[in-house]
């Protein structure tokens, strides 16, 4: 099942069907280690729209309330080469190699909820930076007592000229405005999102494809239980948060991204979260 938040109120696909709650709160309904039984019940009980494809077209939002969004990084192999490479300069490179085969994850705060924008928003490229690019990521929907319920799309905007000048400038490479997009639903789940699942990633720029990478899930170095029992160990989340659990998609040092770039992003059973830089 898949659910979304719009305009309207929550919406619930299942079966190629769409039902909407009007008057349901998102942050209590997403914080519920039962959702997806919640979901199911819903679906049974309410009749089906008869325009659902086009209320989502028109009144999509970020799936996100309340939610902090929390960040993994170096999770995949080619993210420790890539942070090793912007840094090395800096030297820097030498913590992220660490990092990778440390029992502690790198996790971070990423942003508030008014800084997340949805399928079809733009987001944003600092000012201030030379190099920049989207960060595909599987982000995972947890409640409050640290269940994962769901997943979503994520796209980390990222500075790698701020980031790989100093890694103390990290929640500058990483945080402002339109720093994150999330969409465009949450895929609600009872089993575990499948090993051989893929993410990929597609950059087009002036109607012409200027990067495309894939890569599947089986090669995160950590599982997500695990980055979100160490995002959990001394924080609480009483609405619950969103994790993204890091990149394994990184353009070539040669590349950056332009104002007007459009990025897609998508992950199987999910969907596919569409973005314009700005």
């Amino acid at each position: 099942m898949k659910v979304y938040k719009t305009k309207s109120g929550i919406v619930i696909e299942k079966d190629s069907n769409f039902f909407l709650l009007k008057d349901e709160n998102w942050d209590q309904f997403i914080n519920s280690d039962n959702l997806f039984q919640k979901a199911e019940k819903f679906s049974r009980s309410l009749a089906p729209m008869a325009d659902g494809t086009k209320l989502l077209e028109n009144e999509i939002l970020a799936p996100v309330g309340s939610q902090e969004l929390w960040a993994c990084g170096v999770t995949y192999l080619r993210s420790k080469i890539g942070r090793q490479e912007e840094s090395k300069d800096a030297g820097g490179g030498d913590f992220y190699a660490r990092v990778y085969e440390a029992e502690r994850p790198e996790v971070f705060f990423k942003s508030t909820p008014h800084r997340i924008v949805g399928h079809g928003a733009n987001v944003r490229i600092r000012k201030d930076s030379t190099w920049d690019v989207p960060e595909p990521e599987l982000t995972l929907v947890v409640t409050s007592s640290g269940k994962i319920v769901g997943y979503t799309i994520g796209n980390d905007m990222s500075s790698r000229s701020i980031e790989g000048e100093n890694p103390l400038y990290l929640p500058q490479a990483k945080t402002y405005d339109a720093c994150a997009a999330i969409g465009p639903c949450i895929y609600v789940t009872e089993e575990p999102l499948d090993d051989k699942t893929k993410i990929q990633l597609i950059i087009n720029r002036n109607n012409k494809k200027v990067f495309e990478g894939t890569v599947g899930i089986d090669q995160m170095k950590r599982k997500p239980e695990e980055l979100v029992s160490f995002v959990f160990r001394e924080c609480s989340f009483p609405h619950g948060c969103l994790i993204m659990t890091g990149t394994g998609i990184v353009p070539g040092n040669e590349f950056t991204l332009k104002s007007g770039d459009e990025v897609r992003i998508s992950i199987d059973h999910i969907g596919e979260l569409v973005n314009v830089v700005r």
